[in-house]
């Protein structure tokens, strides 16, 4: 049960007299009815409220739930009258004077609560009646504003002489003015029940907001225990909430730690594959070293039949460098001894325009994800006419989003097969493995996913333009990778695609 559902629960136990029990000797429902409908006439009388259009009476239909013989079915506007707050003209705001007032808007009424803001609304007090001042026991609720907000609730705790709420909030006064009543009001009021008929009872206002209907705000439904009763669902509740706030806490965290698990089983996961600790060595596979020599003969060969260009040479690797220990079988390398690197198809927009019969899909740096990429319905599509051949995308690369976000910046894919249609984008890079084999190519798109990689690719990034970052491909040549050899990494490669799904199944037994 989600915070929230417990304290749902806990209000809608309270307004069905289910949270404390009856005492006969506290009187009814319909006595304070009648003390409330008396003090209203006297109110009348006095000048100080309006006579208003009877409520309409209420019919059996029309109760939503049981409550106890005691209690009183009533209409809202039978206990409180409304009026919304200060409505003012934008220019008035710049006019400074000596007392300035504060507007409290939508967004400072919460659940059961309301807020004072540093950056609330000023205006100064000669465009404010002082009948607009917020009283005591006043409870206050947004009526123009979107639909998840319809329905919060504030109880003005104390007189002010320096606030209002502003135009499009209603201020709803307890004709009884009563400090238990108006608590059992705002519980009432914020109950899930109540909630859901105030959102039944909107009108669509432009294109995200929604009015309360103040008509139908008042002829709505609920339900009224005697005084004395009343003061014990109160204490009750307020005794519950503080219980329900620290059982928020708790669950906010164990729900943080939970949706974090599975990626921290798999980044644990990963840090162990590159540290040489998911598997046991076995001396028979041979070495790092021996695998990087016959990495270092492809290239050789490479070059010599003018398939790769000859580059200059890393900087060799210093003690000071090495991030972590690998097994001694093992050898540190930078990305560049094993990889080259190309960015992908950059095209003008017009290109876009012409349609032929062979077009290509142009993946960008929203297509790759966590050791994976998608294609997707809304891909870029361009003639094939402005593709160069050797941009189609060849089974065992990696591509990796060269131009994004920084929580992007270090996501990859590895391509699982030639295409002939597909390419990525010119803010997309491409690592193709100099020794072109799977098992290789699966290690490395696993070593790249992992956090220490990661963590440096974003150490390595420039700022580009308001959010965007720009991966170094120099600095990302020289970045230090650890190399098994290759039937170690197969075993590797092996263990990390049995686990993996195991975590993506974790995300679904929370």
């Amino acid at each position: 049960m989600t915070p929230q559902e417990l304290k749902n629960s806990i209000l809608q136990l309270a307004i069905q007299g289910k949270l404390v029990e009856q005492r006969p000797e506290e009187g009814t429902g319909d006595e304070l009815y009648k003390r409330i409908q008396a003090e209203k006439k006297e109110l009348i009388k006095a000048g100080k409220l309006k006579k208003e259009k009877p409520l309409p009476e209420i019919t059996d239909d029309e109760i939503p739930f049981e409550i106890p013989e005691s209690w009183k079915w009533i209409r809202v506007g039978n206990c409180v009258t409304n009026r919304t707050g200060l409505s003012y003209k934008k220019e008035n705001l710049d006019v400074k004077t000596e007392n300035m007032v504060r507007v409290l808007r939508g967004g400072n009424i919460g659940d059961t609560s309301y807020a004072i803001k540093p950056d609330d609304v000023m205006i100064s007090d000669q465009f404010v009646k002082e009948d607009l001042f917020l009283k005591k026991n006043t409870i206050v609720t947004p009526a123009v504003t979107s639909i998840e907000r319809i329905g919060k609730m504030g109880r003005i705790e104390r007189d002010y002489t320096d606030t209002v709420v502003g135009g499009f909030v209603l201020m709803l006064l307890p004709i009884f003015d009563n400090d238990i009543l108006s608590l059992f009001l705002l519980y009432t009021f914020s109950s899930k029940y109540f909630r859901d008929s105030c959102r039944g009872i909107v009108n669509k206002s432009g294109q995200a907001f929604y009015n309360l209907s103040r008509t139908k705000l008042m002829e709505l439904l609920i339900p009224l225990p005697p005084l004395a009763e009343q003061k014990r669902i109160v204490a009750k509740i307020e005794e519950l909430l503080p219980l329900v706030e620290r059982y928020g806490e708790a669950w906010t965290k164990l729900e943080e730690f939970n949706k974090k698990f599975p990626d921290d089983v798999k980044k644990s996961i990963l840090q162990q594959a590159i540290q040489g600790k998911l598997v046991e060595q076995r001396p028979e596979e041979g070495t790092g070293e021996e695998l990087y020599q016959r990495i270092q003969a492809e290239k050789k060969e490479l070059i010599k039949a003018g398939k790769l260009k000859k580059e200059k040479p890393l900087p060799e690797i210093t003690d000071d460098e090495i991030p972590f220990e690998i097994p001694e079988s093992w050898k540190w390398i930078r990305v560049g001894n094993c990889v080259t690197n190309r960015t992908g198809l950059s095209y003008k927009k017009e290109n876009l325009d012409v349609k032929t019969e062979n077009m290509v899909r142009v993946l960008r740096g929203g297509n790759i994800g966590d050791t994976s990429y998608a294609i997707k319905p809304d891909d870029v599509m361009i003639s094939d006419q402005f593709v160069k051949e050797d941009l189609f995308l060849k089974k065992n690369t990696i591509v990796t989003p060269a131009v994004t976000s920084i929580e992007r910046i270090g996501k990859m894919g590895r391509i699982e097969r030639d295409y002939t249609d597909t390419v990525v984008g010119g803010f997309v890079l491409m690592l193709l493995p100099i020794f072109d084999n799977d098992i290789l190519s699966l290690f490395l798109l696993y070593t790249f996913s992992s956090k220490y990689f990661r963590d440096s690719c974003r150490g390595i990034v420039n700022k580009s333009g308001q959010a965007f970052y720009n991966l170094s491909r120099t600095k990302l040549m020289e970045l230090l990778i650890p190399l098994p050899p290759l039937a170690e990494q197969k075993r590797i490669v092996a263990k990390i695609e049995d686990l993996l799904p195991l975590c993506e199944k974790l995300k679904y037994y929370r």
